[in-house]
């Protein structure tokens, strides 16, 4: 152990102690308790138990969506399943007291502070913020090589970073689990309003099938304008004071730290404030096609540093780029154009203002909210369809495409608007899409209507924006529960 004065070794043990208040409470903080937990914990938990194979599990996903809170829910299962709560390790990173310390002298001192031995090796250690420590996947690496009948869990807020690390220095050690930011799904069963949702039975592996409905569309719409304003953050649903000035809260507490301390941070960017201002743009024009060149000269940056910012700042979650195909569902063989969405469509909200039903934005954030529905299990076979040749011009929002195939399996127009429903022929975007590509049939979003229109040989099928965001939430969530199953 790093020779330290004695008392600063007492002030890190008595920090320990006042973090892990179940060594002598058996229990986890009440504010902790009393929050609902995320739809995830079950699969989380299963990760953290899990024993057959000697692995870290690594919680990775986006500041302020509950990663800590979920951790703390885990202790509180571990302790209910009967392990003892002298067992159970819990340490920020990030902690000041912390700083430059090991996490092997870190698990060394909270045994001492247990009044533990040292050579005792059966504990669930969780170091939380793992980013903060430099080379930290080979520190646990050894830890789990080392300490083979304890668990370690690591959470960190910068995901892809933390991913390729754990891909690159911990193979066959590590875990990933992502907790994605809340969806709509999620959010009404946070707020505990599944009583406005009724469910039908229909095909879960359909991409364009509803298997859910409402009795009340305006009250639903009404919590769907919420959620896209507030809903992306567990505490800010829970907290009147945070809806009140949710720029205050996510702009200090998410995207400043993001953009002007965790990523400078890891990889070496210089001009923070020239990636905020960029990363602003972005936001306040989500949804809509960008390409290099326009980017670049409306922001002043140049082109291979701007390539390097939108990596970063897709790494960190706050947005996702979504790529292209033409009219045929052909892949352009050069990208030249591609969308981008922000993660978490409250982003938008606290850099801006809170979105009413009928703001002119309103149209572009719907959009940015049900493609995040879709991050949780987020794969290449989703794009948007987009074609400019002669006098041929149109947009599909959002094409499946069938990997094996390699041809568009399924589309959906989104739009906040009844208009369409009355007027279908106006798809003529759409109508052609599916022309060239054979399709029967496909899925257009309304604010509140209803039901299928059928036009010659093809069917479309309208369902209100906020009943679709739930479904995709809900059909995605259950198809990661599948994926976890043995």
């Amino acid at each position: 152990m790093t020779n330290r004065a004695p008392y600063l070794n007492e002030q890190i043990i008595k920090r320990m102690r006042n973090d892990n208040p179940w060594w002598e409470t058996n229990a986890i903080p009440q504010d902790f308790h009393e929050m609902r937990h995320r739809l995830y914990l079950d699969s989380f938990y299963q990760e953290v138990t899990n024993r057959d194979v000697r692995r870290g599990v690594i919680l990775m996903g986006p500041r302020r969506i509950g990663k800590t809170v979920m951790i703390y829910h885990a202790i509180e299962k571990l302790i209910e399943q009967g392990v003892s709560a002298q067992r159970i390790v819990y340490l920020s990173i990030d902690t000041p007291i912390y700083n430059n310390i090991s996490l092997e002298e870190l698990f060394f001192l909270a045994k001492e502070a247990l009044n533990g031995d040292n050579d005792q090796d059966d504990y669930y250690v969780f170091y939380d913020e793992i980013q903060y420590l430099k080379d930290w996947e080979v520190h646990l690496k050894s830890m789990i090589d080392t300490y083979r009948s304890s668990k370690f869990i690591a959470s960190g807020s910068a995901a892809a970073a933390l991913k390729m690390k754990s891909n690159e220095s911990g193979a066959g050690r590590f875990t990933d689990f992502m907790l994605p930011p809340l969806t709509f799904n999620e959010y009404i069963h946070l707020l505990n309003l599944n009583g406005i949702i009724t469910k039908k039975a229909k095909d879960v592996d359909d991409p364009l099938s509803s298997y859910v409905d409402t009795l009340d569309i305006g009250r639903l719409n009404s919590y769907f304008i919420d959620y896209i304003n507030f809903g992306g953050y567990p505490e800010i649903v829970f907290s009147e004071k945070m809806r009140q000035a949710p720029g205050q809260y996510i702009q200090h507490d998410i995207v400043d730290k993001v953009l002007l301390r965790d990523l400078p941070s890891l990889y070496g960017i210089q001009d923070a404030q020239e990636l905020n201002r960029l990363f602003i743009y972005i936001a306040y024009h989500s949804g809509e096609e960008f390409s290099y060149e326009v980017i670049s000269r409306e922001s002043e940056i140049k082109k291979d540093v701007l390539k390097k910012y939108l990596m970063y700042l897709e790494a960190a979650f706050l947005i996702n780029i979504v790529y292209k195909v033409d009219a045929n569902a052909k892949t352009m063989q050069r990208i030249t154009s591609f969308k981008i969405y922000l993660t978490n469509p409250s982003l938008r909200c606290a850099l801006f203002s809170p979105l009413t039903e009928t703001d002119p934005a309103i149209g572009g954030m719907v959009e940015t909210a049900i493609f995040a529905q879709w991050l949780q299990t987020r794969t290449s076979v989703i794009k948007y369809a987009s074609w400019n040749k002669g006098t041929a011009t149109g947009e599909v929002d959002i094409v499946g495409i069938d990997i094996r195939k390699q041809k568009a399996d399924w589309a959906v127009e989104v739009k906040w608007s009844d208009r369409y429903f009355d007027k279908p022929t106006e798809l003529k975007s759409l109508l052609h899409f599916m022309e060239n590509n054979k399709m029967e049939r496909a899925l257009v979003t309304s604010v509140t209507k209803r039901g299928v229109k059928q036009l010659r040989s093809v069917r479309l099928e309208f369902i209100p924006s906020a009943i679709y965001a739930y479904t995709v939430g809900y059909n995605r969530f259950n198809t990661f529960l599948t994926s976890q199953r043995p």
